[in-house]
This record gives structure tokens, C-alpha cells and sequence, in this order.
């Protein structure tokens, strides 16, 4: 399991904060949104939006005439400037920033224009530009809001999983974190590295087929999951004389050329058939599937497979390493293995963090406050659906 915030030496970010972080700028985001929707609808929509519309016509007939109808320049264009400005200003006497719409065009109301009367024009349009800008937060407001309610969103999904997280570490409270694992980490350890090291010299010196007997065998027992030979390959190294070498020769013999191969093996073109093309399947046997998982299973389950597992074992590994594994079935029949084995399956689930949740006892005040910062987070996101 990942920390979290109250992780912080793990560098990442805290599920809980964050959700209670996003619920508050929704609220925020939304709040403003309302106040401009508001104060939009008190002005009335269509009458903002008639004075911004009017606002940029206006601005836009100034930028396109002002070079050619100041001074003394294109007379044509100065009356045609005149009509359309004032077509452009013309609006009702209720009409927002109406006063403004008219100061502009008495502005440009003369017989000879200067980029000054411009100026004062633009100028006098100042007070409706403030419809403009309404709107224009409105619309910013939208995308926030937006933002924000995808923010709050992932940040509920987020500390949601988080919660169920938390969850499965209070259930891990009843665990002796105190108790002594090594005294079952030990010996485990030293029994899986002993077995993949007798299986590898096994593997090594062995014929392939008394591999492969060896492997069909496993495949019998319940709890060793090996992967047993492909069918083409373990008939022929059951049938050719070849299958008597070890399963390294094999795959160097299948390096050969044809002209070297054919001394040492009586069919170069059926060793090339069946070895060659499994080659990863022979590179890749190993003794895992005879080790023992960590965290260790129950302790009638462990003391069945390791029953299970000796057979096996003393086939391939010498008596010490059976003998360890031997002493590992005691201990899982010992009264103290079930608290060593929770106490170990719980250090290998969770991390230093979270392990110091449980020994101090905080896992559960984590827990309620994840659980009050999902319902807030969930209140917030209904309250502000749009």
C-alpha cells in the first residue's frame, strides 16, 4: 500500500488534504460563479450583453476609420464613419451605459475629427466596458468552476481508494507488531535460497530427462506450481539418446552448426526441432516453485505443503536444507505462529508510515477523518452540481 501526506517522507501527496483542498475551491469557484450569474441576472442578460455587443461594435467602426477620416484626409470616409459610428451607439435611453454610448458619439460629433476626438471617444466608452469585462469573468468563472469540479472529482476518486486503503490497514490493528518475525523470517529465507541453489546445480548436472521426470512429478504435487516441458520437447527427450545430457549441453548443442552437431547427437535436424525453439522455456526453469512464500500461508496450510514439498525436495537439495525446511513445518505447528505470521504478513503489506499508524494507534482517527472528508467532498459536489 502507498502513503500518503501524513506520509510526507514518502513524497507524495495526501488523498485526504487534497479531496478537503478541491471540495473548498469548488465552493469557492462556485460561489463566484453565482455571484456573476447574479448580478448579471439583476442587470438583466440580454441587456448586458446588448451594451457589450454595442461596446465592441462601437470600438471596432473607431479602429477601422480612424486613420482615414481625422484631419483632412478621405472625406468620403469620414461621412461614411459618422453614419456607422452613430448607428453603432445608437441605442435605447434605458439601455445600459446608455449615457456612455452617447458622450462617444457627441465626441466624434464634429466637422473635422483629430485622433484627440478618437481618444475621447474610446474614453467616453470606458463605463461600458465594464459589461464587457462582466461577461468576460463570467466566462472565466465557467471554466474554473469546471476545472474545479474535475479537480474535486478525482480528488473524491482518489481518497475513496485511499479510505479503503486506511480501511485494510485498521483491520491489520490486531497484529503483535512487537512480536519476533525473524525468528520465522530466518529460516524461511535461508530454505528458499538453499533450494534454488540445489535446483540450479540439479539443473545443471542432471540428465534432461531425469529434469523433466523430476518437474512431472512436481507437477503432481498441489502446491508446486511448476511449468512443465512442451510436448515436442520432453518426446524428445524421452525418445534420442540426447535427452541422457544435461539441459545446458542441449542449448549449446543447439549453437552448433550442422557439420560439428552431427557429432554429437544423432539427429542435428530434430535436436534443432524441439530444443531450439524452446529455448526460453529452458533457460527459465529455476527452483522458485519449490520455495516457500513471505509472507508465510496459515499454519495447517504451510505444514501441509512443506509435507508435500520434502519428497520433492530431497531429491534435488542435501539433508540440511530439508532439515530447515523441516524446522519451518514445526514452527507453523507451534502455538506462537500464527501471531509471528501476522505480525509478518502485516509488515510486508503496509510501509513504515502506515505501520506506524497501527503501533500508535492513529490508523483509526485517519480513518474517521477520511471518512468526514468524503462526506464533505461528496455534499460539496452535490451542492454545487450545475
Amino acid at each position: 500500500m502507498g502513503g500518503a501526506a501524513e506520509e510526507s517522507k514518502t513524497g507524495e501527496t495526501d488523498p485526504v488534504a487534497e479531496a478537503g483542498e478541491a471540495a473548498a475551491t469548488l465552493r469557492e469557484r462556485y460561489d463566484e460563479l453565482r455571484r456573476l450569474e447574479e448580478r448579471i441576472a439583476d442587470l438583466g442578460r440580454e441587456r448586458v450583453e446588448a451594451a457589450a455587443d454595442t461596446y465592441r461594435r462601437a470600438h471596432r467602426v473607431l479602429d477601422q476609420y480612424e486613420e482615414d477620416a481625422v484631419g483632412s484626409g478621405d472625406f468620403a470616409a469620414y461621412v461614411q464613419f459618422e453614419g456607422e459610428f452613430a448607428n453603432a451607439v445608437d441605442v435605447d435611453d434605458d439601455a445600459l451605459a446608455a449615457d456612455a454610448f452617447a458622450a462617444a458619439d457627441e465626441a466624434v460629433d464634429k466637422k473635422r475629427l483629430s485622433e484627440s476626438d478618437f481618444a475621447a471617444a474610446r474614453e467616453a466608452l470606458d463605463p461600458a466596458g465594464e459589461y464587457v469585462d462582466l461577461l468576460a469573468d463570467r466566462d472565466e468563472a465557467v471554466d474554473d468552476y469546471r476545472a474545479a469540479r474535475k479537480d474535486a472529482r478525482a480528488a473524491r476518486k482518489a481518497l475513496a481508494a485511499r479510505l479503503d486503503e486506511l480501511r485494510e490497514v485498521a483491520e491489520m490493528a490486531d497484529a503483535d507488531l512487537d512480536a519476533d518475525v525473524d525468528r520465522l523470517r530466518e529460516p524461511v529465507a535461508t530454505y528458499n535460497e538453499a533450494v534454488r541453489e540445489s535446483f540450479a546445480d540439479f539443473y545443471k548436472s542432471a540428465s534432461a530427462r531425469d529434469v523433466f521426470a523430476f518437474l512431472d512429478r512436481a507437477d503432481a504435487t498441489p502446491f508446486v506450481d511448476v511449468r512443465v516441458p512442451p510436448t515436442d520437447l520432453a518426446e524428445y527427450v524421452a525418445e534420442y539418446e540426447a535427452g541422457e545430457e544435461p539441459l545446458p549441453t542441449l542449448l549449446e548443442y543447439a549453437d552448433y552448426s550442422n557439420s560439428k552437431l552431427e557429432h554429437y547427437v544423432e539427429d542435428p535436424g530434430a535436436l534443432r526441432t524441439a530444443v531450439a525453439v524452446h529455448r526460453t522455456y529452458i533457460e527459465r526453469l529455476d527452483g522458485e516453485p519449490l520455495t516457500l512464500d513471505w509472507p508465510p500461508a496459515g499454519g495447517d496450510e504451510l505444514a501441509y505443503e512443506i509435507d508435500e514439498l520434502i519428497p520433492l525436495v530431497s531429491r534435488v537439495a542435501d539433508d540440511e536444507t530439508v532439515a530447515t525446511l523441516r524446522a519451518v513445518r514445526d514452527l507453523a505447528r507451534d502455538d506462537a505462529y500464527e501471531r509471528l505470521r501476522r505480525a509478518a504478513e502485516v509488515r510486508d503489506a503496509l510501509d513504515e508510515p502506515e505501520l506506524e499508524l497501527v503501533r500508535t494507534g492513529a490508523i483509526h482517527d485517519r480513518v474517521h477523518e477520511a471518512e468526514r472528508t468524503l462526506d464533505i467532498a461528496e455534499d460539496v459536489l452535490a451542492e454545487t452540481e450545475r
